[in-house]
């Protein structure tokens, strides 16, 4: 019976662990979203273009408020406290697809679009990973 105890005990660890590992990763990639969609905004801002980039900066603006609250919102609760984690982290998923969606569109001929679009894309993915985002 010991080495059961001991067994459950184990895999109770390394499930922790495992989702502690993919909270950090959620959290790294959200303050790198946060700030690579406030420099996207301000690199549209200073574009000299006839494109209407209005859209592309409220997107990126948006997204880099809501990925830096989720990021403080992460960094402050603890594993098992998904009542104010679960929505943040939709509203964080949520904001990277429609910024990445439209960053998308000017990928080709704007590096700093391509990029947060990448950026956007991982942090999506990672936030509907945890398992307090299902």
């Amino acid at each position: 019976m010991p080495d059961a105890l001991a067994q459950r005990r184990a895999e109770r660890a390394r499930s922790r662990t495992a989702e502690a590992d993919s909270r950090a990763a959620c959290l790294s990639l959200s303050v790198k979203c946060a700030a690579i969609c406030s420099a996207t905004a301000d690199a549209c801002l200073r574009e000299e273009t006839d494109d209407d980039l209005s859209t592309c900066i409220r997107l990126a603006l948006d997204c880099a408020d809501i990925c830096g609250a989720a990021a403080s919102v992460l960094s402050r609760h603890a594993i098992g406290d998904d009542d104010a984690i679960q929505p943040m982290l939709e509203a964080a998923a949520d904001a990277c697809a429609a910024c990445a969606s439209e960053c998308e569109k000017r990928a080709l001929t704007h590096e700093q679009c391509r990029l947060c679009a990448e950026v956007c894309r991982r942090c999506e993915r990672a936030c509907r990973s945890l398992p307090t985002a299902s």
